[in-house]
């Protein structure tokens, strides 16, 4: 198993606050390299619905120094990519390039987030794009069924909210309110810098020295915990040929200590190919081509879900499915086979993404904005290897005996379900 040395997992703290952690990985040939800010979707007003992730798209256009254009030309001249995305609690900018670039990569980074241009054509251009993805995702029912699970799991809270906002917020944003949501939050107190790779820890050091060094440091935003409770029922009439159907839980949070029991479970529950939902459901039954479970840790709570897509039809049979295997799950846990399977699978996912220098800036990104500071694959390791079916067992009966949420996207209404509620 790989060994995360002293000499190959080091962090610093900047003058002004931001945390840089980095990985060295001699045998590489690249660096990937990712400025976290910790602001997402659950951080905004309902009137700026949508704000990280208008400006994630806009970062990218360029600064004043250069253009859209110009940054496309000079890392797809290096074989290089360059992305982002947004989540509900942070927003992830990164570059991908050979390991000779990286000092180009954190120029690059360092310039397009210090003072994006936030040109007007720019920001009209892609408002455009973004109404364009909402339409995509309003016309996906399997997307849609999750942004339905997500508003009855946490109705009136911003958890509930899509990220990317709505039609109507999007067409009201303006220069000014992206420009000032920026410069509340894009501060050196919510900005992570991971990278790995072949690099050198004090070279990210040198070429981040004056990343916002003459700003103000900002504050983590103010989150508050959802307090009203789950609506138990949202479905959403359409003419699909395919029922999507879902059902959530609220969960624990990314730093409670049940979270590796939690992991153990989902896999073994819908998590992987030999998981209850995925033998009874379709290789048994043959009932869904699509049938998983997923668990969704956040600061100060989670959403546990389990999403099958069958015919129409065979509805209640598949949901009388999960709702035994929930109820056996509650009362007997896991098996010993069981718990050996899902903490392997876990165990040699976690040690196979280690060939990938974006996993691991991944990696040590989340955990630095999660827990302070991310755990190296030995403690990772031994934290999953340690899980016992008592935890297991204790996590599923604190998840699972909880109000849950039926969200369901298909031609069929609220009284298709009102029996189940």
């Amino acid at each position: 198993m790989p060994q995360l040395t002293e000499s190959q997992v080091r962090r610093t703290r900047l003058p002004n606050g931001i945390r840089v952690v980095t990985e060295r990985m001699p045998e590489a040939r690249s660096v990937t390299t990712g400025f976290w800010v910790a602001v997402g979707g659950r951080d905004e007003s309902s009137e700026l619905a949508g704000a990280s992730h208008f400006l994630e798209h806009l970062v990218f256009k360029g600064s004043d120094k250069r253009s859209a254009r110009e940054i496309a030309e000079s890392v797809d001249a290096l074989g290089g990519e360059m992305n982002a995305f947004t989540s509900r609690e942070h927003t992830a900018y990164y570059t991908r390039l050979p390991a000779d670039d990286l000092e180009f990569g954190l120029e690059l980074l360092t310039d397009v987030l210090a003072d994006p241009a936030l040109r007007a054509h720019e920001i009209d251009a892609e408002r455009e794009v973004i109404l364009e993805e909402l339409a995509m995702s309003e016309d996906t029912p399997d997307d849609k069924v999750h942004s339905l699970l997500a508003a009855a799991v946490f109705p009136n809270h911003a958890l509930g909210r899509e990220v990317l906002g709505d039609d109507d917020t999007v067409e009201k944003l303006t220069r000014a309110e992206i420009s000032a949501f920026f410069h509340e939050h894009y501060r050196p107190a919510n900005v992570v810098v991971s990278a790995a790779g072949r690099l050198d820890h004090d070279d990210v050091v040198d070429g981040l020295q004056h990343f916002l060094e003459s700003v103000d440091p900002g504050s983590a935003p103010k989150r508050a915990e959802p307090m009203d409770p789950p609506m138990p029922l949202a479905v959403e009439r359409r003419p699909t040929e395919q029922a999507h159907v879902t059902i959530g839980w609220r969960a624990i949070d990314q730093r409670d200590p049940d979270r590796f029991a939690l992991a153990v479970a989902n896999q073994a529950f819908g998590g992987g190919l030999s998981s209850r939902l995925f033998q009874e459901i379709r290789e048994d039954r043959g009932l869904a081509y699509s049938v998983y479970s997923a668990a969704s840790l956040y600061t100060d709570c989670g959403l546990f879900m389990v999403y099958a897509g069958t015919a129409p039809s065979k509805v209640d049979e598949v949901l009388d499915l999960i709702d035994a295997e929930v109820d056996k799950l509650v009362a007997d846990g896991l098996t010993e086979r069981e718990l050996r399977v899902a903490s392997g699978y876990l165990v040699g996912a976690l040690l196979l993404n280690l060939e990938d220098s974006g996993s691991r800036m991944g990696r040590l990104a989340r955990g630095e904005l999660a827990a302070g500071q991310a755990l190296t694959v030995d403690e990772q390791v031994e934290r999953i290897r340690a899980v016992t079916l008592e935890d297991v067992h204790e996590v599923l009966q604190r998840v699972l005996t909880g109000p849950r949420s039926l969200a369901a996207v298909g031609p069929f209404d609220e009284a298709a379900f009102s029996a189940r509620m």
